[in-house]
């Protein structure tokens, strides 16, 4: 194993409002006119965007004085290719350290808060400028990490998708989805809005909302007060969870099979019946999706490779 010294650490950073709206208009005189026609507060994309910049030039100057380090955009992530010895830190917000950490196998990540006073940053607890000081800890494998359990799509072609969060699986456009599901010895052919799986690190997340709806919607339904005890699960469970959203029953679909768990012995398997427009995406980056279109089989699985997150 190299020594802390000569271990490379990537920086992962994001574009801030205020880049995404130059891209898109050009000059920061039109993206103003935009915002502020809409009614919005321009000096809101001003203020977040030089916060960001001064935490990552906090954050760059700790890792000069390091030596070995490079700096990638969050969008270029599906195709990087990170060292087995690397050192990964991650620049806010939340969903930028997910994004990050479902393309890596083991190496450890920090995720750093470029802005605390707008940012929760529940998987976020490093600073910019505490980056110099706890990076040391993290570079020579002695700084404590949190296990996180992801999930894994996998195809009969090869093709794999993981997820740190959740995964959905369904239509592309708001329309309905049909696919054959299958756990262990129960199949059933079901029609509905999609499937979202969940891990226990996004428990909290997507799959919270479907279990708050339901259980609403239930209670309204038998004319009984609202009550549900949900609450996240442990990041290390080793289980995925999924539920079915808006099953619809009928003389060709069922809805029986919706909910459940998924270990490492039995994934769920999904067998599409969708002409065109299904898709698997997670984490909720809907630009990079597998198709899933009829006559395709995936399996949904805990995954071998874990997460390692810096606490």
């Amino acid at each position: 194993m190299p020594r802390p010294g000569e271990r490379k650490v990537i920086l992962v950073t994001r574009r801030s409002r205020l880049e995404d709206l130059l891209v898109r208009f050009n000059t920061r005189e039109q993206a103003r006119f935009y915002v502020e026609h809409l009614g919005a507060d321009f000096g809101d994309y001003l203020a977040e965007h030089e916060t960001y910049q001064a935490a990552k030039h906090v954050v760059v100057q700790a890792l000069e004085a390091h030596g070995r380090f490079q700096v990638v955009d969050r969008s270029f992530l599906p195709n990087f290719l990170f060292g087995p010895q690397d050192v990964v830190l991650a620049l806010g917000q939340d969903g930028v350290v997910a994004n990050t950490l479902k393309y890596l196998d083991g190496q450890p990540l920090a995720g750093i808060n470029p802005d605390p006073k707008r940012w929760d940053g529940v998987l976020l607890p490093w600073e910019p400028h505490g980056v110099a000081s706890a990076l040391p800890a993290l570079l020579s494998g002695s700084a404590r990490l949190q296990s996180v359990t992801m999930g894994e799509a996998r195809f009969a072609d090869g093709q794999r998708l993981y997820a740190v969060n959740d995964f959905f699986v369904g239509p592309k456009t708001h329309t309905s989805a049909r696919y054959e599901i299958r756990l262990k010895a129960r199949a059933e052919v079901q029609s509905s809005s999609g499937i979202i799986v969940s891990t226990g690190l996004g428990s909290t997340g997507w799959m919270r909302s479907v279990v708050t709806g339901s259980c609403a919607v239930a209670a309204e339904a038998a004319h009984r007060p609202v009550s549900w005890n949900f609450r996240g699960r442990a990041w290390d469970d080793g289980i995925l969870q999924f539920a079915v959203r808006e099953p619809f029953p009928s003389r060709s679909s069922q809805a029986t099979l919706v909910c459940g768990s998924i270990d490492k012995r039995d994934p769920l398997s999904v067998t599409s019946l969708m002409a065109e427009n299904g898709v698997i995406f997670s984490d909720g980056i809907e630009a990079d999706f597998l198709a899933f279109n009829a006559g395709t089989t995936v399996e949904i699985r805990v995954a071998e490779r874990v997460g390692q997150l810096a606490q």
